[in-house]
């Protein structure tokens, strides 16, 4: 587990990132609703981390979390939030665009999907965009623990049917549980030693 983890800046421009440093770097992707924010505060062990709220789309940068002076935790804004206004979606997907592209720090991107409710149209025009820009993804089923064992391979085949990847690339979590949280670990520690 991680023994520092701590929050750096929320930007809303490339001129704000704040890694000069050219550390290995993580984002994740997802629905306002898909608990990206808790995903982090599990996956870091840190209750208070990253905002969580009971309101979807709470997340309006794109914010930086350092995490043992090594890597990056990135966590950008929630897409499909019905209601955002136009100009603040619009806004929010410049952002999202700005950090994405010709970004050499991003080693991974991680596309957070409600495991029992499956991708939707706007997950699958994510996944489709981050394919296009030849990024390393890796799709995170969140909220696993609230469907019984039997559904889950039938919604683990609808991810991987709908999105188009193969079962490697898919990753069926719990932020309760800490299921799939061991994977996820070890897939960032192999990307930084690769890095370094």
């Amino acid at each position: 587990m991680f023994d520092k983890c701590e929050y750096i800046i929320s930007a809303v421009n490339k001129k704000q990132f704040p890694n000069h440093n050219q550390l290995p770097e993580f984002v994740f992707l997802g629905r306002s609703n898909v608990g990206k924010s808790s995903f982090i505060n599990a996956l870091t062990n840190r209750k208070m981390l990253a905002r969580t709220s009971s309101k979807p789309g709470k997340t309006q940068t794109i914010n930086f979390f350092l995490i043992d002076e090594a890597f990056y935790l990135v966590d950008v804004p929630g897409y499909g939030y019905a209601s955002r206004s136009r100009d603040d979606r619009l806004r929010y997907g410049e952002y999202i665009e700005a950090y994405l592209i010709n970004n050499p720090n991003l080693k991974i991107a991680f596309l957070l999907v409600d495991t029992k409710v499956g991708p939707t149209n706007d997950d699958i025009l994510m996944m489709n965009y981050l394919k296009y820009l030849a990024l390393n993804i890796i799709v995170i089923g969140t909220k696993a623990d609230k469907i019984g064992k039997t559904m889950l391979s039938k919604q683990k085949a609808l991810i991987r049917n709908s999105l188009l990847v193969d079962d490697n690339t898919i990753i069926l979590t719990s932020a309760t549980t800490k299921q799939g949280f061991d994977q996820v670990i070890t897939l960032i520690s192999e990307r930084i030693k690769e890095s370094n």
